[in-house]
């Protein structure tokens, strides 16, 4: 553990302007505060702070995230508060321990609620002052190096899955290489033991067996480089455990089928010489071809740049060389910790603005699985470079389609997507890009986003803006059922509902607003009965608790909402307008709609059914018929032809039995209304290839 002189010295070596005083009050402070408490390893716990600190001193950081960093667990963990760290050490330094602050102490929340809700915190906390993320990646590497002291095997994983979703993804977008292999390698180690063991016990023998290979190749290495000139620094490592085992995960290969275990950093004086560095080695040593990647010309969003190949040395053995400036060198293993000068315009906007993109995120995802899923999509490292059709550059993750372009971009863009050309082709949404494309997308005022662009989208900033615009579509249509319901309940109350009875019982129900009242009851969390007495208290009280309620006067129109979204057509029975329908409502859930006569409507009968009607001019729905063929070549096409001539689309057919002489099929036909399908099933029956068709 530093000791209080140390620390001091340590800071003023790179910072003689700082206030001594300041660090040497902020050292005391965390001693006193913690006092007696012990880690897990038995050490003091200020000791961790401390080492904190002295991470944050490598990295040649300013005074205020040393002392952040010193105090970051005060609150926390002591009857210290923000006001106490205000009042001692300024505004500025109680904002970023605020923001390093957890919120575990919560402990109504669920571990996902909780885990959510500090992740939400911090990145806001972030957005305002990146210093917070440094000082709290420090925080969860010190604490990964003592993970093995803690006994419980589940609270090791957990923190190590942690780590390994959150943390490391984290450094790696902000360029600190060094804390992200470091973490990756600690978590690896909890989450695959065996594997851990297995890999690092392999690189060991090779080390063992290769006797020195890897300074040999480094010497060849520097030697050719020499000799055309040019003054670098060469080194080489094995490939780091958890890159190996990654490698093997993804392409399913064993350990002996990797080939380019070894990896060499060679570090020039200037960009220029990087180029010609790697016009010396790729004529000395054959490139495999696909492995070149120039990140100078176009670095990736954390502001990381070299360039990477791949080379076959003798004995076919392959090997991954990085080729850099040892400014670049030190930039890419630290990031922007590398080149703090706490200016925020200072740095570089590509380097920040996938955090743009991560608030976003933390604003639009209000469910706590949401929220730490869509984040962990925020983290891809495999990534594509795209372009507008005016040339502006845009990285995405690798497998990312127009649509995750689209909202790239611009969340209303997304909205109102329709369509893309992608270099110049007209594509659909779900077009997957590749590096290079240029990609224009097509917008309609009169769209919509969708439910299914969710099974497509694969950016967390899609998911997280289709999953609000969906749900504040179901909102709308789930009040809009509410109201007729509403309607219905408030005709049975004695005298007349008017404005100042909703605002009452808007106010009695502890409700936001008029729309909060009519999701509740759309969704069944108010019953009749509860929305009565909020109206007129008392209406009730001579009534039964089993009392039944008048059926309805007049059935509630469905005409207006979405399958799917204000409700569903029950998959039992495949209701089509024209049908005679009535609605199951359950609580938080959506309306199921079921035609009169399904079977499946005895399973509801302690639920509460509504009386429904399609409304005019519904658009239609999906009905469900069984053809049997006789089995011969060509008579799956004079039956999808009967479809077309209909004007019927289909979007399911599945077999559901073959036999030697007939072929079942279950097809699945979006039809206008009974009548339409009516007319393809006798379309059908008088086609000779069909034996039989019926609706089921």
């Amino acid at each position: 553990m530093l000791r209080q002189y140390e620390l001091v010295e340590r800071v003023l070596e790179y910072a003689p302007e700082a206030d001594e005083a300041l660090l040497n009050r902020a050292y005391v402070f965390t001693i006193q505060k913690h006092g007696a408490q012990k880690r897990a390893s038995g050490d003091p716990y200020f000791s961790h702070p401390i080492e904190v600190a002295g991470l944050m001193t490598e990295l040649k950081l300013d005074q205020q995230t040393i002392v952040t960093a010193l105090l970051h667990d005060t609150v926390e963990d002591t009857l210290a508060t923000i006001a106490d760290i205000e009042q001692m050490f300024g505004k500025e330094i109680a904002r970023l321990v605020d923001g390093v602050t957890k919120l575990s102490k919560i402990e109504t929340l669920t571990e996902n609620e909780r885990a959510a809700e500090n992740l939400r915190k911090f990145l806001l906390a972030m957005s305002e002052d990146l210093r917070v993320l440094l000082v709290k990646l420090a925080d969860r590497l010190h604490n990964m190096r003592t993970l093995h002291f803690i006994k419980s095997e589940d609270k090791r994983r957990r923190i190590a899955r942690e780590t390994m979703d959150i943390y490391a993804p984290l450094a790696e977008r902000v360029g600190m290489y060094e804390y992200m292999r470091e973490m990756q390698l600690l978590a690896f180690e909890q989450l695959e033991p065996e594997a851990y063991a297995t890999i690092t016990g392999r690189l060991s023998q090779i080390r063992n067996q290769e006797g020195g290979q890897v300074d040999a190749i480094a010497f060849a290495i520097k030697q050719a480089l020499a000799e055309a000139g040019l003054n670098v620094e060469v080194a080489g490592r094995e490939k780091h455990p958890y890159s190996i085992w990654r490698k093997m995960s993804e392409r399913h290969v064993t350990f002996e089928q990797i080939t380019d275990i070894m990896a060499f950093r060679v570090l020039t004086d200037s960009a220029d010489d990087c180029y010609r560095a790697l016009g010396v080695l790729h004529r000395t040593w054959q490139m495999i071809p696909g492995r070149f990647k120039d990140y100078l010309s176009t670095p990736k969003s954390n502001g990381y740049r070299s360039l990477h190949t791949a080379l076959i040395y003798e004995n076919s053995m392959r090997m991954e060389v990085q080729i850099r400036t040892r400014e670049m060198h030190r930039t890419n293993e630290f990031g922007l910790a590398a080149h703090w000068a706490y200016k925020q315009a200072d740095r570089p906007d590509g380097e920040v603005g996938w955090l743009r993109d991560l608030i976003e995120i933390v604003d639009t995802s209000h469910d706590p699985d949401d929220l730490l899923e869509h984040t962990k999509l925020a983290f891809y490292q495999d990534r594509i470079f795209v372009f507008t059709p005016k040339g502006a550059l845009h990285q995405l993750p690798k497998g990312a389609t127009t649509l995750d372009f689209a909202y790239g971009v611009h969340t209303d863009l997304g909205n109102a997507a329709v369509g893309a050309k992608v270099n110049g082709r007209h594509m659909p949404l779900r077009t997957r890009l590749a590096n290079g494309d240029v990609v224009e997308i097509i917008k309609s005022s009169h769209a919509e986003p969708q439910l299914s662009w969710l099974s497509f989208v694969v950016t967390g900033k899609a998911r997280a803006a289709i999953r609000r615009a969906v749900r504040a579509k179901e909102r709308q249509e789930v009040a809009e059922i509410g109201s007729k319901l509403f309607d219905e309940i408030a005709s049975r109350v004695p005298g007349r509902v008017g404005r100042k009875s909703i605002d009452n019982a808007i106010a009695r129900l502890g409700l936001r607003d008029e729309e909060d009242l009519l999701v509740r009851i759309g969704s069944a969390r108010l019953g009749d009965r509860e929305v009565m007495e909020a109206l007129a208290p008392g209406s009730t009280a001579k009534l039964p608790e089993d009392h039944d309620w008048p059926s309805r006067e007049r059935a509630i129109s469905i005409r207006g909402l979405t399958a799917g979204v204000g409700f569903e057509l029950a998959d039992c029975c495949h209701p089509v307008p024209g049908d005679r329908i009535v609605g199951l409502r359950r609580p938080d859930q959506k309306v199921e709609v079921h035609a009169i006569d399904c079977l499946s409507l005895a399973d509801g009968i302690d639920v509460d059914w509504l009386d429904l009607s399609w409304g005019e001019r519904t658009t239609g729905a999906t009905g469900r018929i069984r053809v049997v063929l006789y089995n011969r070549p060509g008579t799956l096409a004079e039956v999808t032809d009967v479809f077309a001539r209909a004007r019927a689309n289909v979007t399911n057919l599945q077999m559901s039995q073959r036999d030697e002489h007939f072929g079942t099929y279950d097809v699945d036909l979006e039809v206008s209304d009974v009548a339409h399908l009516a007319r393809i099933i006798g379309s059908l029956r008088g086609c000779e290839a069909v034996a039989e068709a019926e609706r089921i």
